[in-house]
């Protein structure tokens, strides 16, 4: 089973680019959609985040604009973060990879917005990154509700640069030339990855069947 991972910066298209995999019948563990189930109510990440930021916490839930006004200029509160929310993604990932490979499907992909900043492509066997010119992305960007133009400046400075991602990447998605254009990168890419080496996914070594 060939391990893909996904990423690329804010407002690059990712998650539109998650859906176009999804459509051709790929499964995608988007590590986003974890986090926010894990916090809202009754999630397993709920007692642990609210403990940590208990300002955070209302009605059983994590409330996450709170949290993010919390940890967005404070290193070792984000450090903090993500040694709880982390370790639970990790499981969750491994449980979706045991399930997959168990049905034999030959192409997985995880979707992780900060796959090169947390070393995540370690766990790949090769690495697609979302991209489109800085203008676009700026526009996308932008249009999010209670977006300023200081916290964009703010997101990215924690981000990889998007020229760097890009020469990492085993395969690029461009964006910019609209979706029909997209869906053909990524079936091409689809075609390809099935075919590459997989190394990275060893249940029998990892024991990780139990997660199954």
């Amino acid at each position: 089973m060939v391990i893909l991972g996904l990423t690329g910066s804010i407002g690059m298209g990712k998650s539109t680019t998650a859906k176009l995999f999804r459509t051709l019948g790929v499964p995608v563990h988007d590590a986003d959609a974890c986090v926010h189930a894990m916090m809202a109510q009754h999630g397993e990440a709920v007692d642990k985040v609210g403990d940590a930021f208990p300002d955070a916490l209302k009605n059983g839930a994590i409330d996450r604009g709170i949290l993010g006004r919390l940890v967005f200029d404070d290193q070792d509160a984000l450090a903090r973060l993500e040694s709880i929310l982390h370790p639970l993604v990790r499981k969750h990932e491994l449980k979706f990879l045991a399930h997959w490979a168990r049905h034999r499907r030959p192409l997985v992909v995880l979707d992780i917005p900060l796959l090169f900043e947390t070393h995540g492509e370690q766990r790949c066997d090769a690495v697609a990154v979302v991209t489109a010119p800085a203008f676009i992305q700026r526009q996308r960007v932008m249009q999010r509700a209670g977006m300023t133009a200081e916290r964009f400046t703010a997101i990215l400075a924690r981000q990889m640069p998007d020229d760097e991602k890009c020469q990492y990447a085993d395969f690029l998605v461009p964006t910019g030339q609209g979706k029909a254009f997209s869906l053909r990168v990524v079936r091409n890419i689809v075609r390809v990855a099935k075919s590459i080496p997989a190394n990275r996914w060893r249940p029998a070594q990892q024991a990780l069947w139990k997660y199954s």
